[in-house]
């Protein structure tokens, strides 16, 4: 008894391959059960594009065993519409509904949105690994839902057709991929953005004249830093320059001082005494000021003003406070 044909017109052996793999893998469990034994996958035919559901009578009962089978081949399919199609889908929606064209800007866009909904490119570096439970949840929510749509259809049809069933049946999933299209296109343009400003930055820094040898940076956690010279002694908080200064208000945020008076004091060497050199401050920093910029953890300096758990401490900046010079004769 045959119980429902797959058809898969648009894709390659490969593809068509990899959906008989999905259909096996998810069947697996099915015969365990005596009366599902008989259920059975055609090898996919390449002409035709097709794969076959059979079920052997009299001991398979379609009102009884029927739903379990249509169960799972629905989240066999389902999956290979996320691992498979999903990637097609998300281009197509980025050149006709966003009008990229350039395969090089839709290729980046597209890793853009795996990365939202899968983390791909996110290092499981944090100890609770919350972000990526979150995001195997909202998967297997999508999958769900795919799978469901897929399960209504198989009960009512013995031929499905699956380019045209993921173009007209899934319009919920279509919905939310064009919904992390246009967060990835807002992410891109945004980075687009603050990387061709990082770069305006750099320009200008190199073109300003050298005025310090050097200047030590103490991080005294998040955006709060002090500025020392050569001597350690503390320097007087300086106008930023006026471009400067209406290029940062306009484009960044907690770090614009720092990269403000930097800029501003102009240094040839700059060491940043810091207990948080991972932070993404720093690496701005290191990006604009580049060669420039020296991280450091362990100097006198640093065991001088950080205690044991890397806190301030106390009165030791205060107290620098009363050796003050102006930087800019």
């Amino acid at each position: 008894m045959e119980l429902f044909t797959v058809t898969l017109l648009s894709a390659s052996n490969e593809a068509i391959d990899l959906l008989h793999q999905c259909m096996s893998e998810q069947f697996a469990g099915l015969h365990s059960d005596s009366k599902l034994d008989t259920v059975r996958l055609t090898r996919p035919e390449y002409e035709s594009m097709e794969i076959q559901c059979y079920a052997q009578l009299p001991s398979f009962n379609l009102a009884v065993d029927g739903p379990v089978v249509y169960r799972e081949a629905a989240v066999a399919i389902a999956h290979f519409i996320m691992r498979e199609l999903e990637p097609m889908l998300l281009k197509a929606i980025i050149r006709k509904q966003f009008h990229y064209e350039e395969s090089k800007e839709i290729e980046l866009l597209e890793r853009y949105c795996q990365n939202i909904l899968y983390g791909a490119q996110v290092p499981a570096v944090q100890a609770d690994d919350t972000d990526t439970a979150m995001l195997r949840t909202d998967r297997e929510r999508r999958l769900n839902k795919v799978s469901e749509e897929v399960e209504q259809f198989l009960v009512s049809n013995t031929r499905i057709h699956l380019d045209g069933f993921v173009t007209f049946r899934l319009a919920p999933y279509w919905q939310e991929l064009k919904e992390v299209v246009a967060y990835a296109v807002d992410e891109y343009v945004m980075d687009k953005q603050y990387q061709e400003f990082i770069s305006l930055l750099k320009y200008f820094v190199r073109m300003q004249e050298v005025k310090l040898p050097i200047v030590h940076v103490l991080h005294k956690g998040g955006s709060d830093f002090v500025l020392y010279d050569h001597e350690f002694q503390l320097l007087d908080t300086v106008p930023a320059d006026r471009i400067v200064a209406e290029m940062l208000e306009s484009e960044m945020n907690m770090e614009d001082m720092i990269v403000s008076t930097l800029i501003t004091v102009s240094p040839q060497q700059i060491v940043i005494h810091t207990r948080q050199p991972e932070i993404p401050v720093m690496r701005t920093l290191e990006t604009i000021f580049e060669q420039r910029v020296r991280l450091c953890c362990t100097c006198g300096h640093c065991n001088l003003y950080f205690d044991e758990q890397g806190q301030p401490i106390a009165g030791k900046t205060e107290a620098a406070m009363e050796k003050r010079r102006n930087v800019i004769p």
